[in-house]
C-alpha cells in the first residue's frame, strides 16, 4: 500500500499520448535523448484528475505550472486555453471521461549537446500529456498508510524553491528510498530549520486535541489539495494551525493525513509503528475527507 496505490487497468496498454500536439500510441510515444528533461530533469510538470468529464481544479494547476516555469526561466509559448485544448484532444482520442490521471510535462526542449547551460538549447519546449485510466485503490482509505521520519530535508530557496514543481525530484526520491528502507510508505521530511515540512510525495497534516496542524508551507510544494484541505477546515469551523513545529510537538497526535492530487485525503494509520485513529469511520480525518470529496463534486458540477 502507498499514497499512490491504484487499480491496474489493461486499457492503459493501448492509450494515446500527446507529444507536442501529435497523438501517438503508447508503443510509439518517444522523446529525443537530447531533451532537457531526460538529460537534466530540466522542466516542470502537473498531475491533473479528470472526473465526470471535468478537469478538477484545472485553473489552479495551470497557474502553478506557469509559476513553476517562470521560476526556472522557461517560457511556455502556449496559453492556458491552448494547453486545455491539447489535454482535451488526447482525452477524446482515448475516449476518457472519468477516473483519469493526467501527467502534463513541459521541458526546456532539445539541446545541441548534453550540457546543463540553457544556451545549449536549440529549439522550443517539449510538452507531453500522458493520460491514464487510474482509479485509487479504495483499500487505502480503509487501511491508511504508514509514515516516519527520514534524514533527507527540504532545501531552502537559495538551493531550489520547493514551490517550483520541477522534473528534478531527486530530493524527494532520496527521501522515498530512505522511507522504503524503514518500511514506511512515506517519509516525513523536515525543513532546513528542523521543523516538520512535508512527506516525500504528499503534503502532511496532524490532528492533536481536535486541532489540525500543518507546516507554514514555506518549504513544501504549494499543493492544490493541501490548499483545499486548509480551506475546508476554515469553512467548517475546524481549527487549522499553519505554523512551525517539530516532530516532538505532534508525536502523540491522535490522527494524521496526507494530501495529493491523485488520492485526495489519505489517512495515516501508523507513525513509526504507533497506531493512530485516522481510519476510524468517526475520525476527524474521515470527516475532512468526505468534505473534500463534496468540494470536488461541487467544483465540477458548477462548471
Amino acid at each position: 500500500m502507498s499514497s499512490h496505490s491504484y487499480i491496474s487497468n489493461p486499457k492503459n496498454d493501448d492509450i494515446y499520448i500527446n507529444i507536442n500536439g501529435d497523438l501517438l500510441h503508447r508503443s510509439e510515444a518517444k522523446i529525443s535523448v537530447f531533451d532537457s528533461g531526460f538529460l537534466l530533469g530540466d522542466g516542470v510538470w502537473e498531475g491533473i484528475r479528470l472526473h465526470n468529464s471535468k478537469l478538477v481544479f484545472i485553473n489552479e494547476h495551470l497557474e502553478r505550472l506557469f509559476n513553476s516555469a517562470h521560476g526556472i526561466s522557461i517560457d511556455i509559448p502556449l496559453s492556458k486555453e491552448a494547453i486545455i485544448f491539447e489535454i482535451e484532444k488526447v482525452l477524446h482520442k482515448n475516449s476518457m471521461i472519468d477516473d483519469v490521471h493526467i501527467r502534463l510535462i513541459i521541458s526546456r526542449g532539445n539541446k545541441v549537446t548534453p550540457y546543463q547551460n540553457p544556451n545549449a538549447n536549440i529549439g522550443p519546449i517539449n510538452f507531453v500529456i500522458i493520460p491514464e485510466h487510474k482509479k485509487t485503490n479504495p483499500e487505502i482509505y480503509l487501511n491508511g498508510i504508514t509514515i516516519g521520519r527520514v534524514q533527507t530535508i527540504r532545501p531552502p530557496d537559495n538551493i531550489l524553491s520547493t514551490h517550483f514543481n520541477t522534473l528534478s525530484k531527486l530530493n524527494c526520491i532520496q527521501a522515498s528510498i530512505e522511507a522504503n528502507k524503514l518500511n514506511y510508505d512515506e517519509g516525513i521530511m523536515n525543513d532546513p530549520n528542523g521543523n516538520v515540512s512535508t512527506c516525500n510525495s504528499t503534503n502532511l497534516f496532524f490532528i492533536k486535541d481536535k486541532q489540525v496542524w500543518t507546516s507554514t508551507g514555506e518549504f513544501c510544494l504549494n499543493g492544490i489539495t493541501r490548499s483545499k484541505a486548509i480551506l475546508i477546515c476554515y469553512k467548517n469551523g475546524i481549527v487549522c494551525n499553519q505554523t512551525n513545529f517539530t516532530f516532538e510537538d505532534v508525536k502523540n497526535c491522535e490522527e494524521a493525513f496526507v494530501t495529493g492530487t491523485f488520492a485526495g485525503i489519505i489517512p495515516v494509520s501508523k507513525i513509526e509503528g504507533r497506531n493512530l485513529q485516522s481510519t476510524n469511520p468517526d475520525s476527524m480525518v474521515n470527516k475532512i475527507r468526505l468534505l473534500y470529496n463534496e468540494h470536488v463534486q461541487y467544483s465540477i458540477s458548477s462548471k
